[in-house]
């Protein structure tokens, strides 16, 4: 039903991170496949990606994930961000009544006060987004990045819960 697609570069331990949060929603069979879009890493991002049953793309970046993808809704993730127990039923419940994209909530401790979110560079995929297939690969043909895809994007709030991949760990996607 559901596939996941997680944007990387030279983000081994965070995409271990990520994947750990998501085996409840594969156990459960709502997440039907992970697939991993590089953008160039020179770390072990693939052998992470291979050895946890993903589908690794190693060119054309989310765009090909989305062409490859059999869900008819996709989650994006950044690497390193990790979905909160309950996730499961919240995004079953959105794709069967909804049509429009869909954030998660930050957990308490990963909030940013509203200050600092006006003055800084905020990533639009810090919230992850749920978003179907058909709306994504109409955003993918002017969009080079799962960013890009997210950004600007009128989205509904989800209640479940995402602790936000951090600084360090910043997704980094070509523009």
């Amino acid at each position: 039903m559901l596939s996941v697609l997680i944007e990387t570069r030279n983000d081994e331990e965070a995409l271990a991170r990520t994947l750990a949060s998501l085996i409840g929603g594969a156990v459960e069979g709502v997440v039907r496949e992970v697939i991993v879009c590089d953008t160039g890493s020179t770390d072990q991002t693939h052998r992470v990606a291979e050895h946890a049953g993903c589908h690794y793309v190693a060119s054309g970046g989310v765009v090909a994930g989305i062409r490859q993808a059999k869900g008819e809704w996709l989650l994006l993730l950044e690497p390193g961000a990790r979905l909160v127990e309950g996730w499961i039923d919240e995004v079953v419940a959105h794709t069967a009544r909804q049509t429009m994209a869909a954030r998660f909530s930050r957990v308490r401790a990963s909030r940013v006060p509203f200050l600092a979110r006006v003055f800084s560079g905020n990533r639009a995929l810090a919230d992850g987004l749920v978003i179907s297939k058909q709306q994504a690969a109409a955003a993918a043909k002017n969009a080079g990045s799962a960013e890009a895809i997210a950004r600007g994007r009128a989205t509904k709030r989800l209640d479940a819960e995402i602790w936000v991949a951090s600084a360090k760990q910043e997704h980094r996607s070509p523009k």
